[in-house]
């Protein structure tokens, strides 16, 4: 049996993405069976708001950063009244986007074929055409070592937002954990619970983060929230904050 058609709903967490937002959206609203796309600006100082509503997408606005994880959750809650208000509700899978991944959005279809087919309650990207980055790769190893220390399995990309997951999968992993630490718990937090997860190779591209020291500030942000997510999972707390 053939998914329904619009069962998948674009949710982009941005910040200060008024450059590629637009084009992210109108790849994304092109994918098959997509039928919401929503953008959530997380308290961006810049136009990236206005370019996303302009390409077509329903925007949700914080007025301060909140981090990913926060952003996230925004979006599916948009969503969900989305759905309310149509004529003949469709529950969406969550089909979660960076907002600078521009045109090569229009490439994560098969991220969804899986949740779409019944055969995975997560997918995760890896990315077939990999971006040199500025670091040392030392969050990706602590997310991916820890995740592989509380699960037995190591994604080949632990720290890639790029994920489709069904409406079930995400509210079992509700809370997120805070900020960068999101995506490492969520993986964490689904297998923990039995849920499928499948990696799905897929050729998008997003802005590498540089060596300049506004990049190193953000690794050392992504470090700590990555570091506090496995840190609850290992003492039983998940959804608390660790200081």
């Amino acid at each position: 049996m053939l998914p329904p058609s619009g069962d998948v709903a674009v949710v982009i967490p941005a910040w200060n993405e008024s450059d590629r937002i637009a084009a992210t959206v109108r790849a994304a609203a092109g994918l098959d069976g997509v039928g919401i796309v929503v953008v959530v600006d997380d308290g961006s100082g810049d136009g990236t708001a206005a370019a996303a509503e302009a390409a077509g997408a329903s925007v949700m606005r914080h007025g301060r950063n909140r981090g990913k994880a926060a952003a996230m959750e925004t979006g599916a809650e948009a969503v969900r009244r989305l759905e309310a208000g149509q004529d003949r509700p469709v529950p969406h899978h969550l089909l979660f986007l960076d907002g600078d991944l521009g045109e090569t959005a229009g490439a994560a279809g098969p991220l969804a074929g899986p949740v779409r087919a019944g055969q995975a309650d997560m997918t995760i990207a890896v990315f077939s055409n990999r971006v040199r980055q500025g670091g040392h790769g030392f969050v990706v190893g602590l997310s991916g070592s820890g995740i592989m220390r509380a699960t037995g399995w190591r994604p080949a990309q632990p720290l890639n937002g790029q994920r489709c997951l069904t409406r079930a999968a995400f509210e079992a992993a509700r809370p997120l954990a805070p900020g960068f630490g999101a995506e490492t718990g969520l993986t964490i937090d689904l297998l923990r619970r039995g849920m499928r997860i499948t990696e799905v190779e897929v050729p998008l591209a997003h802005r590498a983060t540089g060596g300049d020291w506004r990049s190193q500030v953000h690794r050392g942000r992504q470090f700590l929230d990555v570091a506090r997510a496995l840190v609850a999972r290992r003492a039983g707390l998940r959804g608390r904050r660790v200081r």
